[in-house]
């Protein structure tokens, strides 16, 4: 069986959750089936990869138009494979399109959802209503939908009401253990400056609204002025959210010591070392399907908060492995907190309580840990999703 897999991001242009999901589950799937990978991007060197550029004639277009070009590239090109399997609407219409081109079975893997991330028109403007129609149409014509976690499905068929939720399978995220594991280097704290001898707070993510980060800033004006806040946080969605960001980060450096901002994206083994000596990670989301990043601290022994939003209470077990943030939202696809101040109140109590007790925060690293190795490793993910491929070939 040959799988053509089809991604916007892969190694080494990675940028977000999707690409991580997408490398180790090749890594995995290739010890037992042909993976072709057909991704976006600059040439790469590793076997069976194969990337695409934009067209020569859509070079400055709207990024959902030269994403449909690339798309139209990729889907000549799988002719041949016996399944085709699409992460992200970047590469659903790839799929969609190689599905109805060479008459093969057609696998999406849901990362995120056009309507439930309604902000995504500032980005592109009118070309968010070309990557909903995208991802509409690859989604009603799939042979099967994996959902990253149960918030994930629910939210699949609440968008996609015509789809047969037999259709909907959960495969959860993954998370390699041997890459991310507890590591101490207080040299490395220092470099980056952080203060190995101060309670921390650490945050990993794009700057995109999803992520909730401005909900984060103002939440930490509450925390006790001796914890730090460390932000991993970079590749801005907008220009808006950038300045935003960037203005409640000066203000709060003006108001507290150890507010520290890495823009840069961190190599795994600095940023295992930040997580490893985080007293507890954040994960202030709105709008999180599963989460790696909360998978990623578990892995390196740091306690979660986290919002009950998605499927991060299926991962973060509220009072096992860290705890979850109460979070009423609009149901109008923004995520919108009803109460903002009421979430900023709770999620700085939280993340207090959490820090002022160092002891249960090591409890809670320490069983996320374990649930990272029980529950969330690549080989299960990977068998997972060759069954998958075996029932529609």
């Amino acid at each position: 069986m040959r799988v053509d897999l089809v991604t916007k991001e892969y190694p080494p242009e990675i940028y977000g959750g999707a690409g991580v999901h997408v490398s180790e589950l090749v890594k995995s799937l290739r010890s037992d089936i042909d993976v072709t990978v057909r991704c976006f991007g600059a040439p790469r060197d590793e076997a069976d990869t194969v990337a695409y550029g934009v067209p020569a004639e859509l070079q400055g277009a709207n990024g959902a138009l030269t994403t449909l070009g690339t798309d139209l590239l990729i889907a000549q090109d799988v002719a041949g494979a016996d399944l085709v399997h699409s992460h992200t609407w970047y590469a659903n219409g790839a799929g969609h399109l190689a599905s109805l081109l060479h008459g093969i079975p057609h696998v999406v893997t849901a990362h995120s959802l056009e309507p439930l991330r309604p902000w995504k028109a500032e980005q592109l403007g009118g070309g968010y209503r070309v990557s909903s129609w995208i991802e509409q149409s690859a989604y009603e014509g799939a042979a099967a939908v994996v959902a990253v976690s149960d918030g994930m499905r629910r939210d699949i068929l609440r968008s996609y009401p015509s789809l047969d939720p037999a259709k909907v399978q959960v495969i959860y995220n993954g998370i390699d253990l041997t890459d991310w594991q507890p590591r101490v280097d207080d040299e490395v704290l220092r470099s980056l400056g952080i203060d190995p001898s101060r309670p921390s707070v650490v945050f990993v993510g794009r700057i995109t609204r999803q992520k909730g980060l401005p909900y984060l800033l103002r939440a930490a004006r509450l925390l006790p002025p001796d914890v730090q806040l460390i932000l991993c946080a970079g590749a801005p969605d907008t220009p808006e959210i950038l300045a935003e960001v960037k203005g409640l980060v000066e203000e709060l450096q003006r108001e507290r010591t150890g507010v520290v901002w890495i823009e840069r994206l961190l190599p795994r083994h600095e940023l295992c070392t930040v997580l490893t000596a985080a007293t507890t990670f954040v994960c202030p989301s709105i709008y999180e399907p599963l989460g790696i990043v909360n998978l990623e601290a578990m892995a390196c022994g740091a306690a979660v908060v986290g919002t009950g939003t998605g499927g991060i209470p299926e991962v973060v077990q509220d009072g096992v492995t860290g705890r979850i943030v109460p979070l009423a939202q609009a149901s109008d696809g923004t995520g919108t907190p009803l109460d903002p101040e009421r979430f900023v109140a709770d999620l700085a109590a939280t993340l207090t309580e959490v820090v002022q007790d160092p002891a249960q925060a090591r409890a809670y690293g320490a069983a996320g840990r374990r649930r990272a190795e029980s529950d969330f490793s690549w080989s299960r993910i990977a068998t997972q999703t060759a069954e998958l491929y075996r029932s529609l070939v």
